[in-house]
């Protein structure tokens, strides 16, 4: 991210969003570690709930790989969404293997 000039958390999350491997989910901490905020995730969730609907919101999961509650559809959609991608969920509405599709990164 050091390439990337920007100036607040919200625009640091829309751009790790962007940078999100299609094949991987990340956490609201992590979002929020990675933009230099690390106590900041209760405010990227916040952000995305109102962000830009070309990101993968979907692949955005709490610290213990279980699927947002207030994702809008529902976590069946959201759940839905992530097995279009490729990633399965267990019948508690976590991602499976979490750990090894967990994209956190020092940028």
């Amino acid at each position: 991210m050091e390439n990337i000039k920007v100036d607040n958390l919200r625009d640091r999350v829309y751009v790790l969003m962007a940078l999100l491997p299609s094949d991987n989910v990340t956490t609201y901490g992590d979002i929020a570690a990675m933009a230099g905020h690390p106590y900041a995730a209760r405010q990227v969730g916040e952000i995305a709930h109102g962000g830009p609907s070309n990101l993968p919101w979907h692949r955005l999961v709490n610290s213990r790989g279980g699927l947002a509650v207030g994702f809008p559809g529902g976590q069946c959609t959201q759940r839905l969404m992530l097995e279009q991608d490729g990633i399965l969920c267990d019948d508690r509405y976590r991602v499976v293997n979490f750990k090894e599709r967990r994209w956190h990164q020092n940028l």
